[in-house]
């Protein structure tokens, strides 16, 4: 049994990702037989990763047709988007009142450590890696495991985008990394003084400022996925 579990979760991380990335292309129907053979694994394991991300919005399932990756346009990521900023905002309105001193002081030393990797990086998967970890730790403070296990999976969701995005932003910046911390340092300064109402509107101002972009950032994601092949 433990074997067996331990295939299925191989398979899943590997299609997990390959979904997140947007390997299959949007609305495309899954090849399950030329998956299996890809991933070296056989129908059962491969249908119970298939299914849990069709359960976690990765992918979707349509009767007697199967399985496809999920669509991507600008509704879709604004309400991603929207549903961040609902876990994010409860998590951080439940954490002024919840987080003991202890704990924010903590978080705080955390952010100034992160503070200058995310000043000076370069790489776009590790400035991406280490925005989400902030905002990971953020919810963490909240003591509750339900909203950081829907920040996980919205991260996922969003995740191409949000590489998009900030490319974008680098390259309007002239090659500069868009490392911004100003706007983590006020969700900081309102959490320590436990202000929930100005914590809550920096948090969902930062996360807004890139909803905007939403539109821009799936125009470009098609342009990318459906380049023709020279």
């Amino acid at each position: 049994m433990a074997k067996r579990e331990s295939n299925v979760d191989r398979v899943y991380e590997a299609l997990r990702r390959m979904a997140a990335d947007f390997a299959f292309k949007p609305d495309q129907r899954i090849n399950e037989s030329a998956l299996s053979e890809v991933l070296g694994a056989s129908r059962t394991p491969l249908r119970e990763a298939l299914n849990r991300l069709v359960a976690e919005g990765f992918l979707t399932f349509q009767n007697n047709r199967g399985f496809f990756c999920r669509p991507l346009t600008p509704s879709y990521i604004l309400d991603l988007y929207e549903a961040r900023v609902a876990v994010e905002c409860e998590a951080l309105r439940i954490a002024c009142s919840r987080a003991s001193d202890v704990d924010i002081a903590g978080f705080a030393d955390y952010l100034d450590r992160m503070e200058p990797d995310y000043q000076s990086a370069t790489e776009l998967e590790e400035l991406l890696s280490l925005d989400e970890s902030f905002h990971t730790r953020l919810v963490q403070l909240s003591g509750n495991s339900e909203l950081e296990r829907m920040l996980k999976n919205l991260n996922g969701r969003i995740r191409y985008i949000r590489l998009i995005d900030l490319k974008r932003m680098r390259d309007q910046a002239d090659g500069q990394a868009p490392g911004d911390v100003s706007a983590h340092r006020k969700v900081l300064d309102a959490l320590r003084s436990r202000n929930v109402s100005a914590a809550v509107e920096a948090l969902r101002s930062h996360i807004e400022k890139r909803r905007e972009e939403a539109t821009e950032a799936v125009r470009i994601a098609f342009s990318q996925l459906y380049v023709p092949d020279e």
